[in-house]
């Protein structure tokens, strides 16, 4: 990993609370095609302010959320503590060999030495256990949703489309998912001041971004004067088998 790369990979822990804020949560249709049939011991891998874990804890499963980031896990565990918060990284991860029936990596895996992570998710995960990648990408067929990628940057994560899984892995496999998150105006500031590109640029820069995005709330014709948006999504989900 480049240095840049590291460092935009480490940068969320500044900005924690408006990742919190801002950054959307996982429709129930893309967890249900994750999740295998019968798990039960679940690993939050890369689990941030846990915004995945939430939706798993809800489903009554054993979760354990690992995160690099302190002042991610501070957030987590505020909001779920009950809920097992280990700092780790997916190449070292902190649990025993076949301890999971499944690992969830939710807007992470592109952050991850691919080889090192494979490895340690084979070591962690029981027999026939599941692997399952998501990525939250922003619908931008949408008129307002286009303007702000002229902004930030467009939604086209190529991980989600092209990312490959090295055995043991087996059954590889795609789905996509369409919906809507309902979010404010001050939840979209968040959500774009809690993107790694938006914190690492320079202070100047990152203070024009934001000002561009409050200027589009305040003059799109479908977004003035309005306290609530909709922001639609395609959750781009990915998982395979852990052979034998």
């Amino acid at each position: 990993m480049t240095e840049t790369r590291r460092e935009r990979s480490l940068s969320f822990g500044s900005e924690a609370a408006a990742y919190e804020r801002g950054r959307p949560s996982y429709p129930p249709q893309a967890i249900d095609w994750l999740l295998p049939p019968g798990a039960r011991d679940v690993l939050d891998l890369g689990a941030g302010t846990g915004k995945l874990t939430t939706r798993l804890v809800e489903r009554g499963l054993d979760v354990v959320a690992v995160d690099p980031l302190a002042e991610m896990l501070e957030l987590l565990s505020s909001a779920l503590p009950g809920t097992p918060a280990l700092l780790g990284t997916a190449e070292q991860i902190p649990l025993p060999d076949n301890s999971v029936d499944a690992v969830l990596v939710a807007q992470a895996w592109h952050w991850f030495d691919p080889e090192q992570a494979a490895s340690e998710v084979a070591r962690v995960l029981r027999p026939g256990g599941q692997l399952g990648l998501v990525w939250n990408t922003r619908d931008e067929r949408s008129g307002w949703v286009k303007d702000l990628g002229r902004i930030i940057g467009h939604e086209d994560d190529p991980f989600s489309r092209s990312v490959t899984l090295p055995e043991p892995f087996t059954d590889v496999a795609r789905h996509h998912v369409e919906w809507t998150s309902y979010l404010t105006p001050q939840a979209l500031i968040d959500l774009v001041a809690s993107r790694s590109y938006c914190i690492t640029q320079p202070a100047a820069v990152r203070t024009q971004t934001l000002a561009e995005v409050r200027e589009l709330l305040a003059t799109h014709p479908a977004l003035a004067n309005s306290t609530g948006l909709a922001l639609p999504y395609i959750t781009v989900c990915l998982r395979a088998t852990l052979g034998s």
